[in-house]
């Protein structure tokens, strides 16, 4: 049986927005969808609201999760969903049903005018946690003209985005995994993949020493040409990918949140690191999470 792309669902127009998403994706690719919604149950001795009882709150839940499959099937018909109710805390549920998912999609308020992601705990525990892809997905704003809704008010985007697929890379350190989720996304879109990296100044201008443009420009040329070897074996695999590589001073996490205003998708990379102090994410791909107005792919990698 084919993984299927997961979807976590709170009932929220983030989340549909998420499942619309991942709809699309699974078309692409072939795959089915799977509807997650989680259930937590609340202690009787902590219900504010006694007369209403916690059967009734879960079946509730239960109504709005068939409500969203049944929305999906209608725009996707050709689609198989599946929709399923699990019991327990919503970060530890997740993360076990992304482990036999293809991806995990999960929703995130957007920050309005000033772009970007509202990430809660929830989302940023389960994308330190999870060693599955997880993509984050925001409600964006559309203009009436580039969306029409069903009867939950869900957006339904007219077309499926076809902004380039955005590549963060550490050149010194460049994973495998990123790098192939990367070149699938963008082959399976048709879309040009744009592989970044941003680098910082040499130290000594830092002490107030003036920028030596031959300097400056041997360090970039030695960057793009390590940018452009580490990216080798997947051309060849990938021919039909059209590649860009862009490689410039800079802050990396502001580079990446610069190109995700035109990006149908970015991906970056995430440590997979066991320590008795927790989980991590890591500075840039956490920044990234925070700013990024396209959806985000974090990929785990060791």
């Amino acid at each position: 049986m084919p993984r299927a792309v997961t979807v976590g669902l709170d009932g929220s127009a983030e989340s549909r927005t998420a499942a619309e998403w991942a709809a699309r994706e699974a078309e692409s690719r072939g795959l089915p969808v799977r509807l997650i919604q989680v259930w937590e149950p609340v202690p009787e001795y902590a219900a504010v609201a006694p007369l209403v009882g916690t059967e009734t709150y879960q079946h509730r839940t239960e109504q709005i999760l068939r409500e969203d499959a049944g929305d999906l099937r209608l725009r996707h018909p050709a689609l198989e969903v599946t929709a399923e109710q699990l019991v327990g805390r919503p970060a530890e549920a997740l993360v076990r049903a992304a482990r036999d998912a293809e991806l995990l999609v999960l929703g995130s308020r957007g920050l309005g005018g000033i772009g970007g992601f509202l990430v809660g705990s929830v989302g940023l525990e389960v994308v330190a946690s999870t060693q599955r892809p997880v993509v984050l997905v925001r409600a964006a704003e559309q203009t009436p003209e580039e969306r029409t809704t069903d009867r939950t008010g869900t957006p339904e985007t007219a077309a499926t985005p076809s902004g380039p697929v955005v590549l963060g890379l550490d050149t010194r350190h460049p994973h495998a995994a990123p790098i192939d989720f990367a070149f699938e996304a963008a082959a399976h879109r048709g879309v040009q993949l744009r592989a970044l990296h941003g680098w910082h100044e040499p130290y000594h201008y830092l002490y107030g020493t003036a920028p030596d443009p031959k300097v400056t420009r041997m360090v970039a040329q030695s960057d793009a040409a390590a940018l452009s070897e580490a990216l080798q074996p997947w051309c060849q695999k990938y021919p039909d990918v059209e590649v860009v590589t862009r490689s410039s001073p800079g802050s990396p996490s502001v580079r990446l949140a610069e190109a995700s205003h035109d990006a149908s998708l970015v991906v970056v990379g995430r440590r997979v690191r066991r320590s008795t102090v927790g989980v991590h994410i890591g500075p840039v791909t956490h920044a990234v999470l925070h700013h990024s107005t396209a959806p985000v792919a974090v990929v785990a990698h060791d």
